[in-house]
């Protein structure tokens, strides 16, 4: 720092690096993920003078802001990443679209060659801002010290307001050098155009709680969104179904916004959905969708989405309304904020009308329940894949306990038998289905939740994209539990090559894994592994209570397959429920009621 006198006035004046490291401090910066690197050591010099930031050093820059989601997404709070520039920030660029995919609110700050050396093919130079422009919410490249500040601040808001995302900001070397005067957190920033929640047509309100008041076969449908607005907006919802009485189904990225032990809830919607969640939105009169963005995963195929029901659909971002499938009544807001307006319309409403009888619905609904379509038999020695994620919840539910998935089969099996009662406890990879994101996902969870029980649940193909991060684990002295269930195949590849491609298993069968109990220890974790259900509860338990992280080796039945499931391309009313139900056609299910 030096000091500049101007007309008598002492004007104090810091380099670049140190104001970025102090705007991050105004914003709320706690925590920091990040690998060094050339362009980035001014940053790094300022962090090793700060006191209140706290640094933590991944092994790959993926890892970094998949590690900052896990951080965001647990707490609300916006995730923080510091990667270098070149292969620093292009590592970096898959943790961000899976980061704008799923509404996750993250700053990366990312280092670049001096601002006179841009586009000479410099080393470690890339075109970062170009690169990552239709991967993030926005970017910036400084070029401007003056305006660093400024920049800084404007990305928190951005990140966090409206529907969330990633930004990421550019910082040659020079700009990190260059002697700037500090500009304080501007309050009067204009707010982002995508923030739509200010106001509440309250007309569209009464038409909205009026339709569900009179519906005979209504359904709510929650997603990500639900969470994103926080817990009061959760409590929100399931207050709204309750008051309705109205069946409600939640999507991967919506667990855990209403309680699982909702009476009301019918379990996940969409391609491994529960079967009574799938037909009830097929056979609904009226559907509201809050906060989620009808993703195809969820929909089906688009044509027969709900076919003879009113549509109303929730949504923060105004270009997710209308954009995938047509609705009756589209309501642009913070999902808190409608709900909030809706509950007490619907409350005023039902003070002069009476809820239409729904017990006919129930009745179908019910019907459909019996075909315990998340059923399976636990029959001989091998353990279940459904069996160790149900032992797993029941062990765990009355800890406080995170969990974290890497993609594929085990995810939807967690999806489908971990129960959730709470928002922010489930952090998954969802719109880009990213393997390899549990593992620092998990880190950032227990970075933020130190005294929680934090649980990857990993398939052993997904694990070995990030493995490195052990290391960060045991640098941080992490206890997390890694539950990988092992089956020795990329499962939900084979899934998809015995359903659709005659059983040709063309490079899904992983042939050389390590030792996971001997990997484990070559890091000083803890390994496990059972094969026999009879020692599966021990094991678990044995895991639980073990003060640092651990490693679970869970070996399990190889060729299980997810169900039920939607074929690719079908309709919500053209279920598998098993194996043995390929052929099945359940499109007449329920069309009675119609």
């Amino acid at each position: 720092m030096f000091f500049l006198k101007v007309n008598k006035m002492t004007v104090n004046y810091i380099n670049g690096a140190e104001a970025v490291i102090k705007a991050l401090e105004e914003n709320g910066v706690e925590v920091i993920f990040g690998y060094p690197g050339g362009a980035v050591l001014p940053l790094y010099d300022a962090l090793f003078e700060n006191k209140k930031i706290k640094h933590i050093l991944v092994r790959h820059e993926q890892a970094a802001v998949h590690a900052a989601e896990g951080y965001a997404r647990s707490t609300g709070k916006v995730g923080c990443v510091l990667v270098t520039s070149g292969p620093g920030a292009t590592n970096a660029i898959t943790g961000l679209t899976d980061a704008l995919m799923d509404s996750v609110p993250i700053i990366c700050l990312s280092g670049q060659v001096p601002t006179h050396l841009i586009g000479t093919d410099a080393f470690q130079e890339a075109d970062t801002t170009g690169i990552s422009r239709p991967c993030t919410k926005h970017n910036y490249l400084v070029k401007d010290a003056t305006q660093l500040c400024e920049i800084i601040h404007k990305s928190f808001l951005i990140a966090s307001s409206g529907r969330p995302g990633p930004v990421l900001i550019d910082l040659p070397k020079d700009i990190q050098l260059s002697k700037v005067k500090y500009v304080n957190k501007n309050t009067k920033i204009k707010k982002h155009n995508n923030d739509n929640s200010s106001n509440i047509d309250e007309s569209l309100i009464n038409k909205v709680a009026t339709l569900l008041l009179q519906a005979e076969r209504p359904i709510i449908y929650g997603g990500g969104g639900v969470v994103n607005s926080g817990p009061e907006a959760s409590k929100l919802l399931t207050e709204l179904v309750n008051i309705l009485d109205c069946p409600v189904t939640l999507t991967l990225m919506g667990l855990g916004c209403v309680p699982n032990t909702n009476k009301n809830f019918l379990g996940m919607l969409g391609m491994h959905g529960t079967y009574e969640a799938n037909l009830s939105m097929h056979n609904c009169d009226v559907m509201l969708n809050v906060g989620a963005r009808f993703d195809d995963r969820v929909t089906g195929r688009l044509n027969a989405f709900a076919p003879n029901s009113k549509k109303v659909h929730i949504d923060v971002d105004k270009s997710s309304i209308n954009k995938v499938v047509s609705v009756d009544y589209g309501i642009v807001g913070d999902c808190k904020k409608v709900l909030s307006a809706l509950v007490q319309e619907v409350k005023k409403l039902h003070n002069q009308k009476t809820i239409k009888s729904k017990t006919k619905w129930w009745s179908q609904i019910n019907k459909w329940k019996e075909k315990d379509s998340l059923g399976f038999k636990q029959i001989g020695n091998n353990i279940k894949p459904q069996q160790a994620i149900k032992s797993l919840y029941e062990k765990t539910k009355n800890f406080d306990t995170y969990i974290t998935t890497e993609v594929g089969q085990h995810q939807m099996w967690a999806a489908q038998y971990f129960g959730f009662s709470k928002p922010n406890h489930w952090m998954t990879s969802g719109g880009l289905g990213t393997m390899g994101y549990g593992l620092p996902s998990c880190v950032g969870v227990q970075i933020a939740h130190p005294e929680s029980l934090v649980i990857d649940i990993s398939g052993e193909a997904s694990f070995l994209m990030n493995m490195q991060e052990l290391s960060t684990i045991v640098q941080y002295k992490l206890p997390v539990k890694i539950f990988i269930l092992n089956n020795e195949w990329m499962g939900m590849v084979r899934q998809w090559q015995e359903l659709n491609h005659g059983s040709r298993y063309s490079e899904s069968y992983t042939a050389s894994l390590p030792d996971f109990v001997k990997l484990a220890e070559s890091f000083g974790i803890t390994g496990l592994r059972v094969d026999n259900i009879n020692n599966l509860d021990t094991t678990i338990n044995e895991m639980i209570n073990i003060k640092g992280p651990v490693i679970a080796d869970i070996r399990v039945e190889k060729e299980e397959n997810c169900f039920p499931m939607i074929p690719s391309g079908a309709a919500h009313n053209e279920m598998i429920l098993s194996s043995d139900d390929n052929q099945k056609d359940t499109s007449n299910e329920g069309l009675a009621l119609v």
